[in-house]
């Protein structure tokens, strides 16, 4: 009996598949259904094509391959732009990426060169090829040698010394620490030690044993010292400046009335060391004593009253090139108000971003305070004077702390982190300044800071952001009177912070600054 053009239904079909995958075979269904072998075999290819069309899962960005990413501009090409959206959240990437993958797609077709051209000129551009690649890479090690011995500079402090210095086991740790990073980084061995003030053979003696071996001179037991002073003469120290003649004097001044009497028990500096391990040698003066007080912080209630600036490097192409990013930032509004990129640090670069800045927010003048760490471009006399002259504040982080400066290293991760940042380096100095242009765009006019309640920070440096604010509250309030058993509190808080310090800082000392500006 003939078994053509016979339509089956998509319920048949899907029981037909589920009972092959209980194990039954296609023979004992073709024989049960009255269905073709071939056909049952067409439904099978077809179900595993589609299933193959949607393997495309959520995984890691960096395991994608060329199909899949191929595979998504193909499923995307027909969506409009909320589909596109909603597309994107469920595979777990950005729309600005698949919008990049489908410009690849279309560029890897626009190739107009004849074949036979480039093979003519392919023997060529070979040898060129290798000249220029063995000289590239004598370059790259240069680089990164001169890279890793400027890192090295930056953390260390000479270790070395004249022959026979003692160096402790947790400095000799260091060191190799130091110069094996330096060694990882491309640096030669002999370079990163005259960088330590450490010759290669030290090096050599203190790693041959697989570990970093410690000085034995302290371990060994050591003969009195001949110049010691006894416990008779110890005892007589005490109880001569301790008499009524020398009780308020300082062994400075006891020393020489001894010698004029024809007496010597001991040198001021043995004396002075006598009396601070006893501790006979407290403060007595009227003069105030030294306090260690709480680092200084600053208090913005208004845009243009405190700016933060920093410098950041943008990694390059060339392994060991960076270009600087200058970048000053208002702390009450989040706002950039000015950058530039260069290919160094210097002052004069820093003196005409400030005076950019300040003509631009028109406030030469008026009263601000510059906030920075402790760089060599941040302390140049000439920054300094240039400063003076504008009647800006210069402020400095504490030595050797990291979190002084905490919003400018914020706007730096936030800049470093963007899906599109060229994390393999920028291949020119223009490209550079074209890339810092649009993130500088987007974060001023676009990004929605956390920390200012997400408005941007041009809403906030311009004063647009309390109707913002209004409007959301209205929103909300009409969204819990339509349902108010949904909310169990008081709507979301849209209000904004009234101000913002450097570093944290107490109630009663806000109030007291916001009333001395009243006043």
């Amino acid at each position: 009996m003939a078994r053509k053009n016979r339509s089956y239904t998509k319920e048949l079909k899907d029981s037909v598949l589920k009972r092959l995958d209980q194990n039954e075979t296609v023979t004992s269904l073709s024989d049960e259904l009255n269905i073709s072998k071939s056909t049952i075999y067409q439904w099978v290819r077809t179900h595993n094509k589609k299933q193959k069309s949607n393997s495309i899962n959520l995984k890691s960005k960096s395991n994608w391959t060329s199909e899949d990413k191929f595979q998504v501009v193909l499923e995307t090409s027909s969506l409009t732009e909320t589909e596109l959206a909603e597309y994107c959240r469920r595979k777990g990437i950005y729309v600005d990426e698949v919008k990049t993958w489908r410009e690849q797609c279309l560029k890897a077709n626009q190739t107009t060169e004849d074949p036979k051209e480039l093979k003519d000129s392919l023997k060529a551009e070979k040898e060129l090829n290798k000249e220029l690649q063995r000289e590239l890479r004598h370059k790259e090690k240069a680089l990164a040698e001169t890279a890793a011995l400027l890192v090295l500079r930056k953390k260390q402090t000479r270790f070395g010394g004249p022959r026979g210095r003692l160096i402790s086991g947790s400095d000799r740790v260091t060191a190799v620490e130091l110069i094996n990073e330096a060694r990882t980084n491309g640096c030669r061995l002999k370079p990163a030690c005259d960088e330590l003030n450490i010759s290669v053979r030290t090096y050599q003696r203190w790693t041959q044993e697989g570990e970093v071996k410690k000085d034995q001179r302290p371990l060994v037991e050591r003969p009195t010292p001949k110049n010691k002073i006894t416990d008779e003469e110890r005892k007589e120290i005490i109880e001569t400046v301790n008499k009524p003649e020398y009780a308020d004097l300082a062994p400075s001044q006891i020393v020489p009335k001894l010698a004029d009497e024809g007496k010597y028990i001991a040198s001021e500096s043995t004396i002075y060391r006598v009396l601070k391990e006893e501790k006979m040698n407290t403060h007595r003066g009227r003069t105030s004593i030294p306090v260690k007080r709480e680092p200084p912080t600053h208090i913005s209630t208004a845009p243009n009253q405190v700016w933060t600036w920093d410098i950041t490097w943008l990694n390059a192409v060339i392994k060991g090139q960076y270009y600087k990013l200058y970048l000053i930032l208002d702390m009450f509004s989040r706002l950039i108000v000015g950058y530039e990129v260069w290919e160094e640090e210097n002052a004069e670069h820093a003196e005409h971003l400030v005076r950019k800045a300040t003509l631009s927010q028109g406030i030469a003048g008026r009263p601000l305070v510059l906030h920075s760490d402790n760089g060599s471009p941040m302390k140049a006399a000439t920054f300094q004077a240039t400063l003076e002259r504008l009647g800006v504040q210069s402020s400095f982080s504490r030595p050797r702390v990291s979190n002084d400066n905490p919003y400018s290293e914020a706007l730096f991760k936030t800049m470093k982190y963007r899906p599109k940042y060229p994390f393999r380096g920028f291949s020119s100095l223009e490209e550079a300044r074209k890339w810092v242009d649009k993130f500088v765009k987007w974060y001023n006019c676009t990004h929605l800071h956390s920390g200012i309640n997400f408005v941007t920070p041009y809403q906030r440096h311009y004063g647009l952001d309390k109707k913002i604010m209004e409007n959301r509250i209205k929103v909300y309030e009409k969204a819990k009177a339509r349902h108010p058993e949904r909310w169990t509190r008081s709507i979301r808080n849209w209000s904004l912070p009234e101000y913002v310090s450097l570093n944290p800082i107490s109630e009663d000392e806000v109030n007291k600054f916001i009333n001395e500006k009243k006043g």
